[in-house]
């Protein structure tokens, strides 16, 4: 069973702004550096993304998976879970939750689970997911604070 993880940022842009980046999986290789590609495989009918497949290269590990998304009406919540094993994950769950401020930021909380289908010690594990979740959420807020306000 793979063990949950949580990290939280505030990102100066509206929701609606952090949830259309979140969602544009194909520019994903622009500003995420580990995702070398991002593939819209299946969309739901009104056009989000239902099945994503990704390959990436963060040195150390380089995977091929596809993951199936879930959308909160309002998108203040959009999930995934991996849709079948990879060569180096068994399982993949995870969430980004957005929730807009009065002064129009956004504080994304981003939860990840992982079962790893290459053994890892705990405590390596724990400094890896760290290390990850840490990256792709000051990727999202550069990105998002990168683009022009709308």
């Amino acid at each position: 069973m793979a063990d949950t993880s949580t990290q939280s940022i505030q990102v100066a842009a509206p929701m609606a702004r952090v949830a259309a980046v979140i969602c544009d999986f194909p520019s994903y290789p622009e500003w995420a550096e580990a995702i070398k590609q991002a593939t819209v495989v299946e969309e739901y009918e009104d056009g989000y993304a239902a099945q994503v497949s990704f390959r990436i290269d963060a040195g150390v590990m380089a995977d091929e998976y596809t993951l199936e998304y879930a959308y909160a009406d309002d998108l203040s919540r959009i999930e995934w879970h991996l849709v079948a094993p990879s060569k180096t994950q068994k399982s993949q769950e995870g969430s980004y939750d957005l929730v807009e401020g009065a002064d129009g930021t956004t504080t994304v909380t981003y939860t990840l689970a992982v079962d790893l289908a290459i053994g890892m010690l705990g405590m390596f594990r724990r400094k890896a997911e760290k290390m990850i979740m840490d990256t792709a959420l000051k990727e999202l807020k550069r990105r998002v604070e990168s683009l022009p306000a709308t």
